[in-house]
């Protein structure tokens, strides 16, 4: 893939895969009462509200 030249690359990806599955999983404080279809979805909604 072009994008993942560099190592430093690499981790981002890699980071941001695992971001997204524990956030997914519930492992985080927002949208932890969200059902599991609706985790990431309701997770940055309500970080875009604190943003």
């Amino acid at each position: 893939m072009r994008g993942l030249r560099t190592e430093q690359t690499a981790q981002v990806i890699i980071a941001g895969h695992a971001f997204m599955q524990n956030l997914r999983r519930g492992h985080y404080e927002p949208a932890v009462d969200a059902p599991p279809a609706l985790r990431v979805a309701a997770a940055f909604a309500e970080l875009a509200r604190a943003i």
